[in-house]
């Protein structure tokens, strides 16, 4: 039998509640809720009847079924009435997460004549003499399109590009928050690669850099091959590289708790796709020698014919040395590492139980992991998700506001291996000896250092590969209070 998950924050609920105004029946309310297993949050006062009392009282719940189970539980209540339910997260979203404000005031007419015409002529002709200074003289200098088509949102597939907003949106809010740049969501209504390839590069004079997000694989691939190499400015698809950057920041980290190599782990990766790829690729780099990937029919090994791309033909060529067959569960036996980017309930306690000494699972499959924490916890040495209501969170929000940030500063031209590299160590050091544990092999999305070491070090990391266009002492500070 699973165990029982835990309330989420991201399924809490507030119930506004009319209360017979008697001893002990917000007691009953409390009672009731924590009966049916939901965890009490808030509990407000917001007005009184006639004999009655109205509360808000906010509960965070498993699910939604669990969070239908909490009200049913509360209506059943002599003396109570449910007035309304509020889904918290859903309030959040309504009329968007983003806005655009001014950075200088337009108060009078001087102000006016200055930042639109007739003053905006001048600056307009200088960059038209020298194209250059739009990184100087506009937004552009600070600025990220983030866009998706909408054809591979979370663990949601093709959910389409109206549907996608709220992600991008959140995209953008991250952006802002911890790393001081100003992120523009950006969905497009096409699949189709070459129209997409074209409307990016159409965007290059308004942006200095560009965050594809959620494109499905393998497309994903030849649009940001094609972009890099046909626009001057940085491209970098963060389900590819953003997770694998965190998860060998992770991996580091568990290195020196489980005492291992890289060189000597055995790697499965649950998933072949955008981001399977590219964090075999900066394994890879970082020293493994054995990685298996599986997808849908089993393992990627040299030779095989059945659902492989070009993708995949690359894949085989250069991971599984023992050119290993079979189903996930095969490949799982005397594993050190398993890395899941595809989807719920994948594994097993059994497969588990198969793996090396010490084992290590990351099940990142969002909103539900390819296997439970509750479950996994008992037989594994090391256990993280992309989630963030449980401990180690493996999540691309530590790596995208810094990798641009330092990329932006030394007006990178690219996004290289090398700065990849630099991140994922920038990230892993932000972790003391004296503070690594089991339990916290990453530091927290909310640690303010992460994004300013991060940048530094990509910064760092572009001029020693020279990609960068802009002096060292010329960099901006990063300032996040």
């Amino acid at each position: 039998m699973a165990p029982m998950l835990a309330p989420s924050e991201s399924y809490s609920i507030t119930m506004r509640l009319e209360i017979q105004n008697t001893v002990g029946m917000l007691g009953q309310v409390t009672t009731a809720i924590g009966g049916v297993g939901g965890d009490i949050g808030a509990v407000d006062l917001s007005g009184h009847g006639k004999g009655t009392v109205i509360r808000d009282v906010t509960a965070r719940a498993r699910g939604l079924d669990h969070a239908q189970e909490i009200i049913n539980a509360v209506k059943a209540i002599p003396g109570i009435k449910i007035v309304n339910v509020s889904d918290r997260t859903f309030l959040m979203h309504l009329g968007g997460k983003i806005e655009v404000r001014p950075k200088v005031p337009i108060k009078t007419r001087n102000d006016l004549s200055m930042a639109y015409t007739p003053g905006v002529a001048r600056v307009c002709m200088a960059i038209s003499k020298d194209p250059k200074k739009s990184f100087s003289l506009t937004t552009r200098r600070n600025s990220v399109a983030v866009v998706s088509d909408g054809t591979a949102v979370l663990g949601l597939g093709d959910i389409g590009p109206e549907a996608a907003m709220p992600v991008m949106e959140g995209k953008a809010m991250l952006f802002k928050e911890f790393g001081g740049i100003d992120a523009w969501p950006i969905c497009l209504k096409t699949k189709d690669t070459e129209e997409i390839i074209r409307i990016v590069k159409a965007l290059e004079p308004t942006f200095g850099a560009i965050n594809l997000e959620d494109i499905s694989a393998p497309r994903c691939f030849e649009i940001e091959d094609r972009l890099k190499a046909e626009m001057g400015i940085p491209v970098f698809h963060d389900d590819q590289h953003g997770t694998a950057v965190v998860v060998l920041a992770a991996l580091l980290n568990c290195l020196k708790i489980v005492k291992k190599r890289i060189e000597d782990m055995k790697i499965v990766v649950a998933g072949v796709g955008a981001s399977g790829v590219a964090c075999s690729k900066i394994f890879l780099n970082a020293g493994a020698r054995n990685i298996i990937g599986v997808d849908r029919i089993g393992a990627i090994y040299k030779g095989r014919k059945q659902h492989m791309n070009f993708m995949k033909d690359w894949y085989a060529a250069h991971t599984n040395p023992f050119n290993e067959k079979g189903k996930l569960s095969d490949a799982m036996a005397g594993a050190d590492l398993f890395l899941g980017l595809a989807g719920p309930g994948l594994i097993t306690v059994d497969d588990l139980k198969k793996m090396a000494k010490d084992p290590l699972v990351f099940a990142m499959a969002n909103p539900d992991p390819e296997i439970h924490p509750e479950e996994a916890l008992p037989y594994v040495r090391v256990m993280a998700t992309g989630r963030s209501d449980y401990p180690n969170q493996i999540n691309n929000s530590l790596v995208f506001p810094g990798i641009f940030r330092g990329a932006l500063d030394s007006r990178a031209s690219c996004i290289n291996e090398e700065m990849k590299l630099a991140a994922a160590y920038a990230i892993a050091s932000c972790v003391g000896k004296e503070e690594l544990t089991e339990d916290y092999i990453i530091p927290s999305m909310f640690n303010r250092k992460v994004p300013v070491m991060v940048a530094k070090e990509v910064a760092r990391a572009a001029h020693r590969t020279k990609v960068a266009r802009r002096a060292a002492k010329a960099h901006m500070e990063i300032h996040l209070d």
